[in-house]
């Protein structure tokens, strides 16, 4: 049987395939949780990850990339919080949690370098 290779269009942004990859993945650990914490917990960090997807392919398109890189790291940051509760509240093992965290981090530090590769907005020189 042939391996499976994913296809990644070259024009996307790699900061848009790593929140690609995570969603997928995490989706997979939410599906484990306790059927009272997936409507609630699972839920939240579903959303909060779909919609840093989406604010990563709203900058891919977008002439003011700054905007939702910016709101695409404070999804981003909720997500580490509701991802850490999830491990605090026994929801997830340790080794599930380290693995989770490193994608996470690994993906603010893409949206940090996007954003620092940006140029800084010019100042008004209004007083």
């Amino acid at each position: 049987m042939a391996a499976h290779r994913k296809r990644v269009p070259q024009d996307i942004p790699q900061a848009v395939e790593s929140a690609h990859e995570l969603l997928g993945w995490i989706i997979q650990q939410l599906d484990k949780f306790p059927r009272n914490r997936r409507f609630t917990l699972g839920e939240r960090l579903e959303h909060a990850l779909i919609e840093t997807l989406e604010l990563l392919v709203e900058a891919a398109y977008s002439r003011n990339k700054r905007t939702p890189l910016n709101r695409a790291n404070l999804r981003l940051e909720i997500v580490r919080h509701l991802w850490r509760l999830s491990h605090e509240l026994r929801l997830i093992s340790t080794k599930r949690y380290a693995t989770g965290s490193a994608q996470i981090d690994n993906l603010g530090r893409q949206i940090g370098g996007w954003l620092r590769s940006r140029p800084q907005p010019k100042a008004s020189t209004e007083a």
